[in-house]
């Protein structure tokens, strides 16, 4: 599975880096070109397995099942603190990536329905954003106003 993702995944990057790099503002100042020990890719095929694998935690994903089970897949394996910073270079990739690999689109939708806690009780008369979509609401620790999605609201 590992493989099948990363050979997709550095397909895509080596046709779609070269058209990104154009549309990039460059650095007015002294630039450096020091090659990455871990890719783009390697990094995008990273957190798609962190959310493929089900694990709620990237840190303990990344120490106990990259750093343990990775190493033979990713030759220059960084540390944690070094992968974090490496990952928003590999936003913008991932995100193009994923928009083209939707499937078709069949009218159904699935959403929370978690309300979302809009404001204190002591400052609701003063918050007007959400007037006519909000309503009161009593979550497990206190009172405050949430905002209820009906059908032809918001979405």
């Amino acid at each position: 599975m590992l493989t099948k993702i990363f050979c997709k995944v550095d397909d895509f990057c080596k046709q779609f880096e070269p058209h990104l790099n154009r549309y990039l503002i460059e650095h007015c100042g002294r630039k450096r070109i020091r090659k990455q020990s871990l890719s783009v890719s390697e990094v995008a095929t990273i957190v798609i397995m962190f959310h493929a694998k089900g694990y709620r935690c990237l840190k303990h994903f990344y120490i106990n099942h990259v750093c343990k089970y990775g190493c033979k897949h990713f030759q220059g394996l960084v540390s944690y603190n070094r992968f974090v910073e490496l990952m928003p270079k590999a936003l913008m990739v991932l995100s193009a990536f994923l928009q083209i690999r939707y499937g078709k689109v069949s009218g159904i939708s699935y959403i929370d329905s978690t309300g979302i806690a809009i404001c204190e009780k002591s400052r609701a008369l003063r918050h007007k954003v959400f007037k006519d979509e909000a309503g009161w609401g009593k979550p497990s620790r206190d009172c405050c106003i949430k905002l209820i999605f009906q059908k032809n609201s918001l979405f």
